[in-house]
């Protein structure tokens, strides 16, 4: 595999970094401890390497680069989630939806066992920048499990991805499954027991989570989304190219993850950047025209991820179109901390699952 460079030099003294070329997560003073007790055993408390591949890299390059890192997303998942206790109270089912195409989808369904009554929806969407990883992941699985047991009916989405054991299908695959599903969802949501629906999802999941309600608006089914709730959002698109307006890609550059590695997802969700400037791809495009009518959000981000900025910019441009929007931040957590750290911060995890049940029963 090459190994030149990409379109963002970056080495291990990333400007902005409060000054200190040297600080890490294990140094940085705003790092929450619980951060440090779960990445160091893996040896990723420390910064995060530039990947070997780059956007210079051909395709086939990049395909094999995720495939490997999938799996190793895949074990560090397993490896955060092991030794929990159950969550008790909840059951699970696997629907499959049948997509105009022909390809079936598969919805995980996880509710209450002894729920009465609809209950408000989650509709969420995994992370993996819209590239790798999936909703069967035992980090997700464990989310939407917690998040059931607040009383919520949960449905996980198996999308297309870009890359990885799900792909190769770049945008608008995963999108589309998304809209296929989320209609199925809405069709039938008195067999499911759901009386409204809450779209929601992390990182990448988060981008698709904006993106579907863009869609939806511009479709005619946004009545099919009673709010959204994005964590850590995935969105800009543009990594490398004008990173002077969102300061915490410097700031937070190799904490958990090198900013390299944002252009690789992106040239393999959007090769070539064909659609750079389309909102239903990278969110942060999005124009007030797109954005005024839509429902409810909350958007979430992280004290120490580099994608924070761009989060804060979208609340921004929510507010400027009259969308009730909350903006929260988590102090002291990097990209996935919030959904990842379960054994180490429980009561931050549980936060953030209250967070999202709370926003889910506030509507209607």
């Amino acid at each position: 595999m090459t190994t030149e460079p990409a379109v963002r030099p970056v080495d291990g003294a990333a400007p902005g970094r409060l000054g200190d070329p040297g600080r890490s997560l294990e140094t940085d003073p705003r790092v929450h401890p619980g951060v440090v007790a779960a990445l160091a055993p893996f040896g990723l408390a420390a910064l995060a390497s530039a990947p070997p591949v780059s956007v210079r890299s051909t395709h086939e390059e990049l395909l094999e680069f995720i495939a490997a890192g999938e799996a190793g997303f895949e074990q560090l998942f397993d490896a955060l989630m092991a030794g929990l206790p159950d969550v008790k109270g909840v059951v699970s089912e696997t629907r499959t939806v049948q997509a105009a195409d022909g390809h079936e989808i598969e919805l995980h369904v996880t509710r209450p066992e002894a729920a009465e009554g609809p209950l408000p929806g989650i509709y969420h969407l995994h992370g993996g920048g819209m590239v790798m990883m999936g909703a069967t992941s035992a980090a997700y699985d464990r989310w939407r499990r917690e998040l059931a047991a607040t009383g919520l009916v949960v449905i996980g989405v198996e999308f297309r991805n870009a890359a990885g054991r799900l792909g190769p299908h770049p945008y608008p695959a995963g999108l589309e499954d998304s809209a296929t599903g989320l209609r199925w969802a809405t069709d039938h949501a008195a067999e499911l027991g759901v009386s409204h629906i809450v779209v929601s999802g992390d990182s990448g999941g988060a981008n698709l989570a904006l993106a579907l309600t863009i869609k939806a608006k511009r479709e005619d089914f946004l009545s099919a989304i009673s709010g959204v709730y994005a964590q850590c959002p995935h969105i800009h698109g543009k990594w490398g190219h004008d990173d002077e307006a969102l300061p915490s890609l410097a700031e937070n550059d190799g904490y958990f993850m090198h900013g390299d590695l944002l252009q690789v997802l992106a040239e393999l969700y959007d090769p070539g950047a064909a659609n750079i400037d389309e909102a239903t791809c990278w969110p942060s495009r999005a124009t007030q025209a797109d954005l005024e009518g839509l429902p409810p959000h909350v958007i979430s981000v992280n004290e120490l991820d580099p994608l924070r900025d761009e989060g804060l910019d979208y609340y921004r441009k929510l507010l400027a179109a009259g969308v009730p929007t909350v903006g929260r931040m988590n102090m002291g957590l990097c990209h996935h901390g919030e959904t990842l750290f379960r054994a180490t911060m429980p009561d931050v995890y549980a936060a953030n699952v209250h967070g999202i049940s709370s926003f889910a029963h506030s509507l209607k």
